[in-house]
């Protein structure tokens, strides 16, 4: 064995990220002591980022199965049947520390990341979408923040051709030091075209494509699996840099190679690049690899094994093929212009060989680096229960509220960003953002997928479980309310230190109250990420994010022409709230924006009853496929008074609200009540609506009757009354007041 570097000390075993217990796992699985390039290997292999240690043991409790699952979590994404011989594969992943470092690489390789592990697969992507979160706007380095960030997703999803339908934007102090970004795409494959990732075949060449290696994004998955310091600047060189142009090539070669019966096994170079996609395809197949470094494509000169391995250069991937048919795979590549190369082959060894310059220079058991990484069962306490809300929260003027929230950073419009994104291409976008959720049609065929992301972080903080539980049920509605059967879900974990027990306590938390939310409305759980050590010292003490378990949630129409909109269709049409409404304002955007309320002192979250979730969403969806509904919308942040506004400004048409409402005006309009829809009927509709509702056990209320150019809330005394103008004005201002001049930061 050629030693590549001086002896291991225990710096150098603390600059790889590894505990000094971990190290002793690394001697005993080797029996020696590791050069450079087999420690950097056990570090990226075992950092948070690849083996999830503290979150695996916690992972497996939820639910993944299904009628309609094909592939749930393991591989490089989650596919369900969508019927016809077609299936949908979709997940979402992070790119939370490298978009802080640099904004703009780390949010287009985020997106290039995230399209591979889709079309790896064997999909064409058909949609990309993203879920995102920054700190305070008046931060005074926000701006450059979103600006790059925004400039990333649209830049690389651009001109990759695949349009970015959808997705979510919050703000809040406690991502001043550490943002969050959020990547998902869903494609679309055949079911008799799905590739897995498994090498097999004794002697198989494995083979490398797509762009050269370089030295950008060396460490990367170390680095997302540590907090922030004082240093982050200086971790810039590990962000990765896309180039948007090769991914589209890679995905039509890609693409017309699996049209053949060539490819055994495939796999995405995502975080920790050639050394995590080696050992997955090796471990999940049970087989050994070797790999001659000198026979990697190389864009820098004088490359080390441990460069090349750890490298995170962008676009590429590894196959294994059959044997005998490179000719044929590389011929393919090479009229797309892209690198291919033979750089090894599959072996019965169960170890990673790794040959440079005629010697062996890493050779290392799979096993530990992969089925027996680290395992974490860490201490957790449970989030205290919030204090009750304090009586006597009122509302002086509802129309004045209204327009406090509809301008406010988190209810704001996001046209703006979106504007920036093509949205269109392909031309099989229904539903463009700015409603419940995106519907795609999937090409040449009647059926559409709708898709969302949704996470609402204050409650999850507040309530942990209920939270998760609100994640993925505010999914499940976002997809009703477009007429969409919700599938699956994917997800991206995001939280602060595990090793603190009160962040650990957030993770359990979230993750029992998904699972209760995913078993009770047979949502499962196809894939996934995690992100931890969401934090920053850099802000001042040890800000950690809110917890954010992010739900990216996919459905399924038969009909895309018969999708649901948000938008009022007309005058006189009737308004109804539909599903049980309790006036829960603890937690909600009105206390927090109206009243300056937060936190500790807002209350606990609004309760999800599961049931009732259940049975009021099959109801929308019969509703809307009767073709009873003209208009549809789930109330959600701001609650019905912003849903009601966001319905008469899509559709350019006010309403006037009837004063009797079971609650005080704050509760009957700011409640953030979980599983209530609002919905516009036609008087003609309106007694087969109300028949079906009583059969099916669930709630409705009349609220009012669309018309005019204004919504008026109508109250025992007075009535509350804001133009559509003034609303317009409030909602579309908030962004570009915030970016300005500036707005092209990135």
């Amino acid at each position: 064995m050629t030693q590549t570097a001086p002896a291991i000390t225990a710096e150098t075993v603390a600059q790889h990220g590894l505990s000094p217990e971990e190290y002793d796992r690394v001697l005993h699985a080797l029996g020696r002591e590791p050069n450079r390039v087999e420690l950097g290997i056990f570090s990226v292999m075992w950092s948070e980022h690849c083996s999830y240690k503290s979150s695996r043991i916690h992972l497996k409790k939820l639910p993944t199965e299904g009628p309609q699952v094909i592939c749930g979590p393991g591989e490089n994404a989650g596919v369900v049947d969508i019927g016809d011989g077609q299936a949908a594969i979709f997940k979402m992943e992070s790119h939370n520390h490298p978009s802080y470092i640099e904004p703009y690489q780390g949010a287009a390789t985020g997106v290039g990341g995230i399209l591979r592990d889709v079309f790896t697969m064997g999909a064409r992507p058909i949609a990309n979408l993203n879920a995102l979160r920054f700190g305070r706007p008046d931060h005074p380095k926000m701006r450059h923040l979103i600006a790059g960030v925004v400039h990333g997703i649209g830049g690389y999803g651009n001109c990759v051709g695949v349009p970015t339908v959808g997705g979510e934007v919050n703000f809040h102090p406690a991502y001043d030091g550490n943002i969050l970004v959020n990547a998902m795409t869903v494609g679309i494959a055949d079911t008799d075209k799905i590739f897995y990732s498994a090498a097999s075949g004794i002697g198989n060449p494995i083979v490398y494509v797509g762009s050269k290696t370089g030295r950008d994004g060396i460490h990367g998955a170390t680095m997302a699996s540590a907090d922030f310091g004082e240093d982050a600047e200086e971790k810039r060189p590990t962000v990765q840099v896309g180039d948007p142009f090769t991914e589209k090539l890679l995905i039509e070669a890609c693409l017309e190679l699996m049209a053949t019966d060539v490819i055994v096994a495939i796999q995405d170079m995502g975080a920790a690049g050639l050394t995590s996609s080696s050992v997955e395809m090796a471990s999940k197949g049970g087989v050994g690899i070797e790999l001659v470094m000198d026979d990697v494509p190389q864009r820098e000169e004088g490359m080390t094994p441990y460069e090349m391995m750890l490298s995170e250069s962008q676009e590429r991937m590894l196959m294994v093929l059959k044997p005998g048919r490179e000719p044929e795979a590389e011929a393919i590549f090479r009229k797309w212009e892209l690198d291919f190369a033979v750089i090894g082959h599959v072996t019965d060894t169960g170890r990673m060989v790794l040959r440079h310059k005629g010697e062996v220079v890493c050779d290392i058991p799979l096993g530990p680096l992969a089925d027996e990484a680290p395992l974490y069962d860490r201490p957790h306490v449970p989030t205290p229960p919030p204090s009750p809300l304090p009586e006597g929260l009122g509302t002086r003027d509802i129309a004045a509220d209204l327009l406090t929230l509809m301008g406010s950073p988190d209810i704001a419009s996001r046209r703006w960003i979106w504007e920036q994104y093509d949205h269109m291409v392909g031309a099989d976008t229904v539903q463009r953002p700015g409603g419940d959720a995106a519907v795609v049609r999937v090409h040449g065929t009647d059926k559409a997928l709708a898709m969302t992301t949704d996470c609402t972080p204050r409650y999850c903080h507040a309530d942990p479980v209920q939270g998760g539980r609100q994640a993925v049920a505010e999914t499940w509605r976002n997809l009703t309310a477009v007429g969409a059967t919700p599938l699956a879900i994917t997800n991206c974990l995001n939280f602060a230190n595990p090793q603190r027990p009160e962040i650990m306590g957030q993770i359990v938390g979230c993750l029992e109250g998904m699972s209760e939310a995913c078993r009770a409305l047979d949502y499962p759980i196809v894939s996934g990420n995690v992100s931890l050590y969401n934090e920053s010292k850099a802000t001042g003490g040890g800000s950690a994010i809110l917890p954010t378990p992010a739900i990216g949630g996919v459905g399924l129409l038969a009909d895309w022409s018969r999708s649901m909109t948000i938008a009022f269709k007309g005058s006189g049409d009737i308004i109804l709230a539909v599903g049980t409404r309790k006036g829960h304002l603890g937690q909600s955007l009105w206390l927090r924006e109206c009243r300056g309320v937060e936190g500790a002192d807002a209350g606990p979250p609004p309760s999800v009853d599961l049931a009732a979730e259940r049975t009021t969403g099959d109801f929308i969806r019969s509703g809307i496929a009767a073709g009873h509904v003209s208009a549809c919308h789930d109330v959600a942040d701001g609650g019905i008074a912003v849903a009601l506004a966001e319905m008469a400004l899509a559709g350019d048409i006010g309403a006037m609200i009837d004063r009797k409402q079971p609650f005080d005006c704050a509760r009957a309009f700011f409640a953030e009540d979980q599983g209530v829809y609002i919905v516009t009927i036609n008087d003609h509709a309106l007694l087969d609506f109300l028949g079906t509702a009583h059969a099916a056990g669930v709630e409705v209320e009349p609220l009012g009757r669309t018309g005019g150019k204004r919504l008026i809330f109508e109250r025992p005394d007075r009535d509350d009354v804001v133009t559509l103008d003034a609303l317009r004005q409030a909602h579309e201002a908030f962004l570009p007041a915030l970016m300005g001049a500036d707005a092209a930061l990135a």
